[in-house]
């Protein structure tokens, strides 16, 4: 969360358009093209968009141009030119903190989405931009850094017309990516609830610290994912209420059930973020509460050496006219009074139910 204020700070001052890029620099750039039609497939990766170019095919009903690491400015400038991208979408693009919106231009449609990866091994999840132009005949996406996410759109395009993806048009591809990635975020919900049971057992088993940062580590990163997954809503409800040359109405349903999708998941975080609020309650409750039982238990021996200690302090004092001092079972009668004393004392407690 902090990190997307300090990449926002670096573009401070500058000129509307600039290209500056807020995001990592050490990725080397790939271009990724499919151009397909219903009868005719191609794909070509490659660093130099020139020849992925080639790669079209003549009348291609949809060319998919994927670009992952955006360090290359020069190469986002010529694809830019080619497409007749507004200079503020091509400075929105470099700008990998930017908050997930949709634009409508001319000719295209803008769109910027965060995309949830989760990590098994470190149980955590990271956060990448995704941005995607929808074009007539065209769809451009931009990703900050390589995955896999997209792989099984690719394969299916791979595989012809008989899973019907290269019947459809750019908006139902747009539809498929986007809902790859809502389905993704319950993914990372899955894990985050795994771990939410976890620390609610050892809540009520033996509160520690630790619990404490893990309660906090994890009502932190509820709050990035409302921050990303709340404009989501407001974007796929834009999408079905588009009608034109790029959006059909026949992706409209489509693009309902994506909605579903989203608002069950904003459901889910709220549902984790109220149980992690009662959550933290019980914490400082099971810690007050074992507070007072070791108050409790320190009161009951405390009370119970009160008297003994009265006793001690009297035949302490050690004064020379005091007979008991001189009785022979004076030493005894007195330890055996203080044994009777914490007896009874201790016999009351239970009866009260103190102890």
């Amino acid at each position: 969360m902090f990190s997307e204020v300090r990449k926002r700070s670096r573009k401070a001052g500058q000129p509307p358009g600039t290209l500056t890029y807020t995001g990592r620099k050490n990725i080397t750039p790939t271009v990724t093209v499919l151009s397909y039609n219903e009868h005719d497939f191609k794909e070509k990766n490659g660093a130099h968009l020139e020849e992925c170019l080639l790669a079209q095919i003549p009348n291609a009903t949809t060319t998919w141009i994927n670009l992952e690491g955006l360090r290359d400015i020069e190469l986002l400038k010529k694809l830019a030119d080619l497409y007749h991208l507004h200079p503020l979408t091509v400075e929105d693009i470099l700008n990998v903190g930017q908050r997930p919106k949709i634009e409508e231009f001319d000719h295209y449609i803008f769109v910027t989405l965060k995309v949830l990866f989760w990590n098994g091994k470190k149980k955590s999840f990271s956060i990448n931009q995704l941005s995607l132009i929808l074009g007539e005949n065209f769809v451009l996406t931009f990703c900050e850094e390589p995955s896999i996410l997209f792989d099984g759109i690719r394969e299916r395009i791979r595989s012809g017309p008989n899973l019907g993806l290269q019947k459809k048009s750019t908006d139902y591809l747009t539809y498929r990516i986007i809902d790859t990635i809502v389905d993704n975020y319950f993914v990372v919900l899955e894990g985050l609830g795994d771990q939410i049971e976890k620390i609610e057992d050892l809540i009520v088993a033996n509160p520690v610290k630790q619990t404490a940062k893990s309660l906090y580590r994890l009502k932190r990163q509820m709050l990035v994912l409302r921050k990303a997954t709340w404009p989501t809503r407001d974007i796929v409800n834009h999408f079905f209420k588009l009608e034109g040359k790029i959006i059909s109405t026949y992706t409209h349903v489509y693009f309902r059930d994506v909605y579903d999708h989203i608002a069950q998941a904003i459901d889910t975080i709220e549902m984790f973020r109220d149980m992690l609020s009662n959550m933290l309650d019980i914490y400082l409750s099971s810690l007050t509460n074992r507070m007072n039982e070791i108050i409790k238990v320190l009161t009951i021996f405390a009370t119970i050496f009160m008297p003994i200690t009265f006793i001690a302090s009297i035949y302490g004092m050690n004064f020379h006219n005091m007979p008991e001092l001189q009785w022979k079972w004076g030493y005894p009668m007195v330890l055996m009074g203080m044994v009777f004393v914490v007896i009874l004392m201790i016999i009351y407690f239970r009866i009260k139910k103190w102890w």
